[in-house]
């Protein structure tokens, strides 16, 4: 295979994440006004964001190192994606903020099955790409569905659907997103082929059975970075308990959030082929004013956090998950992704949690305990950057 079949399975998994993201970030636009429209409290709330995403990141732990045992990249990224458009539409059909628990859950499991083998093969197409700019352009294109899915169910909203007729629409792009997956399955059955074509430089640290070091500093940066980072879950039931924004606008905010994601990847990605592990440094400089805005009782406030949690989100989906590739081997990239996706959600758990608990206290407390997080994670990254440098 060449570097026009490694761009064209970049681009056509993209149109099926594209299409995924409609659905389920259609969902997640509006789980918490509707987890509070059922009744859950904020701790609630800020738990069921942080136990959804701890199961949607724990578990890729599992799944990576089954997808490299097994090889079976396609059948689990298959049965990961079902889960996850059969577990959104039904939310539709939840009477009670328990219900709706499971099945917020149940989506992350789809997205925790699927992950760690969908990243393994996205980083040996993006191999010959630049992996920054191939994980870049795959994030775009899947924000490109978060900004239309958020907006298609601010539609449903504006004009009385409610909450079900929200959910309910989304089982149209999720039967779309089936089709094109089973197509890209047919047309490219082995994508580990594009890697292993591919000219690239010199090999990823290791011995092809353990992780290096520098791999493990750069968990630590993610862990600490990410558990101060306040999930939109936390940040939209604000937004609608407080009444600092809309209920039907909600939806758009987190739809222009996802737009900002989407060219922020692509930027940082093209940067990070460039300049490396550095380009990380702006993850804990633009979330740093996060919390202050997103939780204040101003509307603009209120946006401009929001475009900056967006800039953040664009940074760690695409660069942070095309530093993994460059510092494994192609033989264990399933378990590296695994670990990293494990220490990613097992850390936002536990910070979107506690911060559900800091909300109920004082919402000051909550962003100090964001802001901290934030500078603490700044040496860890200088750590690990020098780290790379030196070989």
């Amino acid at each position: 295979m060449n570097g026009r079949s490694a761009l064209g399975f970049v681009v056509l998994f993209g149109v099926v994440s594209l299409l995924a993201d409609m659905t389920y970030e259609g969902a997640r636009s509006i789980t918490g006004p509707y987890l509070a429209f059922l009744g859950a409290s904020a701790a609630a709330a800020g738990l069921v964001a942080g136990a959804g995403e701890f199961v949607g990141y724990a578990l890729r732990l599992v799944f990576g190192y089954l997808t490299d045992r097994t090889g079976r990249f396609w059948a689990i990224t298959i049965w990961g994606y079902a889960i996850t458009f059969v577990a959104v539409p039904l939310l539709a059909l939840a009477g009670s903020w328990e219900v709706a628990t499971l099945l917020i859950v149940a989506e992350r499991l789809g997205k925790a099955i699927r992950t760690p083998a969908r990243d393994a093969m996205l980083s040996h197409a993006a191999s010959g790409l630049g992996r920054g700019w191939g994980f870049g352009l795959h994030e775009a294109l899947d924000q490109t569905g978060a900004v239309i899915g958020p907006l298609m169910v601010a539609a449903v909203l504006y004009f009385g659907g409610g909450y079900s007729g929200g959910f309910g629409i989304l089982l149209f792009p999720a039967a779309l997103a089936t089709a094109v997956l089973l197509l890209t399955r047919y047309r490219y059955p082995r994508p580990r082929e594009l890697e292993e074509e591919a000219q690239e430089g010199p090999a990823a640290p290791g011995d092809g059975r353990r992780l290096p070091q520098v791999f493990w500093l750069y968990m630590a940066f993610v862990a600490v970075g990410v558990a101060g980072y306040p999930h939109f879950q936390l940040i939209s039931y604000h937004f609608g308990a407080g009444s600092v924004v809309p209920a039907a606008q909600i939806p758009v905010f987190f739809s222009i959030a996802m737009g900002v994601d989407a060219l922020v990847a692509l930027l940082a990605g093209r940067v990070f082929d460039r300049a490396g592990l550095q380009v990380l440094l702006c993850v804990p400089l633009l979330a740093l004013p996060i919390a202050p805005l997103a939780f204040s009782s101003g509307y603009w406030m209120a946006l401009a956090g929001t475009v900056l949690w967006g800039a953040v989100m664009g940074v760690q989906e695409s660069t942070m998950r095309a530093a993994v590739a460059g510092m494994s081997l192609p033989e264990i990239r399933g378990t590296a992704y695994g670990v990293f996706n494990t220490a990613f959600g097992l850390f936002w758990f536990a910070g979107s949690a506690l911060m559900g608990l800091l909300y109920e206290a004082s919402i000051n407390y909550l962003i100090v305990f964001s802001v901290g997080l934030q500078l603490l994670s700044v040496p860890l990254l200088v750590l690990a950057h020098r780290k790379v440098l030196r070989g």
